[in-house]
């Protein structure tokens, strides 16, 4: 559990009381329910010299995603996989809360949660990645920009992700008789192979009210929050609460069933966008 919180700004009681008058007669500021994300648009191929990106707007949350696929040595106890490494970049000009200088306890929290959604499922084959074994693998770095903030950067940052992944492509190389791997400019058409997708939804707790994607007002007033990871079959495949609220078991369960339904949505989503590059590829 996260301890250390962004440099929040303060909320006036009133303010807070003025959400909750909101939720007490079944609406939010945003006119959404409950249960509904803000509208999200995806975007992929935005970054001409990646081997894949993607931009995701979720409300007015933005982030970019940017994957650089280079040759690298394996882990000494996996000699026939891949390395997949994240790292994510809380840009100042996205909000007043993020400082320039190097990664913060936040931006650390944001890139490992999206490490251990891919990397616990295995939605990568990570031993497809295997060039030589033990000695020559692919390494997929996966960077995370958030260029503006409002709330929920953990299912922005994840459908980011996934874009970028589902849409990346393999560089092209070939092995010099000295052994090394010699990388063309050139990039193939073959993909990152991938096991599964995996999308992330957050919810938040305020007083009794569960909230599905909350904005940066409804984070900063939030009791707890809580980030639950699925794959395509509806499955758990990763769980984070951060805050010190506490959840009832009917509580839990609660998030989890509104969760689920909103997982298909960012699901169908992300579909629909990875369909739009197929038939532009093709076009």
């Amino acid at each position: 559990m996260s301890t250390t919180p962004y440099r929040v700004q303060i909320i006036p009681k009133i303010k807070r009381e003025s959400y909750l008058n909101l939720y007490r007669k079944g609406q939010r500021a945003d006119e959404r329910d409950f249960y509904s994300p803000r509208k999200i648009t995806i975007q992929t191929n935005v970054l001409e010299k990646a081997n894949g990106s993607s931009l995701v707007k979720l409300g007015n949350t933005q982030v970019m995603a940017g994957i650089k696929i280079e040759p690298g040595e394996p882990f000494f106890d996996t000699p026939d996989q891949g390395v997949l490494q994240v790292h994510a970049e809380l840009v100042p000009l996205a909000s007043p809360q993020f400082e320039p200088g190097p990664p913060d306890e936040n931006s650390i929290e944001l890139a490992r949660v999206i490490d251990r959604s891919l990397r616990d499922p295995k939605a990568i084959d990570l031993n497809s990645l295997a060039i030589r074994h033990g000695d020559k693998v692919w390494m997929i770095w996966l960077d995370l920009y958030i260029l503006d903030y409002d709330g929920n950067l953990f299912d922005a940052s994840m459908l980011a992700a996934m874009a970028a992944l589902l849409t990346a492509k393999m560089p092209e190389y070939e092995e010099l008789e000295t052994g090394e791997i010699k990388v063309s400019k050139n990039i193939s058409n073959n993909p990152i192979k991938m096991n599964k997708k995996v999308v992330t939804v957050t919810t938040a707790k305020i007083e009794n009210y569960i909230l599905v994607d909350p904005n940066l007002d409804e984070e900063i007033i939030s009791d707890t929050k809580s980030v639950i990871a699925f794959d395509e079959q509806g499955n758990i495949v990763g769980a984070q609460k951060t805050g010190m609220g506490s959840l009832s078991q009917e509580e839990i369960d609660n998030i989890i069933n509104v969760s689920s339904s909103a997982a298909q949505v960012y699901f169908k989503l992300l579909n629909d966008a990875l369909k739009s590059e197929v038939k532009e590829e093709k076009g």
